[in-house]
């Protein structure tokens, strides 16, 4: 079977580094996902080129306001709305009609540091399609390194989900490098994602979550 790719950029957009990282994908006619922080769009400038990635073709999805916590590792109950729904205003104009949205995963990982109960709760009722990866080639802190890993990660299954980051590291001088390699690889890119990094579509979820939800509980309210 022909093996595939999904390349989607988290962290974005920033004037340093997301126009080249356009660029290339136009180059090679790549369609892929920007999962942004709301925070990065307080910029008019950074709001202009998430529009110009929508025009391009590019899907746009939610990945948080700060990026500061996991969302399962804090009982704050006003972060679902500081950092989902006010992510989701921001961008509603250019959204992806599916909602997509990406848990802040701290280094990559899967696990129950994910989603809070009320998090899951706010994705669920408002029909969130909640997208995951299958692929962390740690572009952030291996700049050169990580086409290699993202290779070599790339022929480990039929079709792999890829999160790269479109901010400074200097990591995404080496994205053409690598859609080349690919190519000769025999791989084909697609925007869509695997079914397997999909446990909730449009709000309902397609295979157990339990794993990706905090059982910490928050405080009661003083009365």
């Amino acid at each position: 079977m022909k093996r595939s790719i999904t390349l989607t950029f988290d962290n974005g957009p920033t004037s340093a580094v997301t126009p080249h990282v356009l660029d290339v994908l136009e180059r090679y006619g790549i369609g892929s996902t920007f999962f942004v922080l709301g925070q990065n769009l307080e910029e008019p400038q950074a709001q202009e080129l998430m529009r110009s990635a929508a025009r391009q073709g590019h899907w746009i999805g939610n990945h948080t306001y700060t990026h500061s916590v996991p969302l399962g590792m804090t009982t704050d109950p006003r972060v679902v709305e500081h950092e989902i729904a006010r992510t989701q205003a921001r961008i509603a104009d250019v959204a992806h009609p599916d909602k997509f949205f990406r848990p802040f995963g701290n280094g990559g990982e899967l696990g129950s540091h994910l989603l809070s109960p009320g998090a899951f709760e706010y994705l669920h009722r408002n029909a969130f399609t909640c997208v995951l990866w299958n692929s962390i080639p740690r572009d952030w802190d291996d700049p050169d390194g990580w086409v290699d890993t993202a290779l070599n990660q790339s022929r480990e299954r039929d079709w792999t989900l890829i999160v790269l980051h479109d901010y400074e590291t200097g990591a995404m001088r080496n994205l053409e490098r690598f859609i080349r390699a690919a190519l000769d690889d025999g791989v084909t890119f697609h925007q869509a994602f695997p079914p397997d990094c999909l446990p909730m579509v449009r709000g309902v979820p397609v295979r157990p979550m339990g794993a990706m939800i905090s059982t910490l509980t928050p405080p009661r309210e003083r009365r």
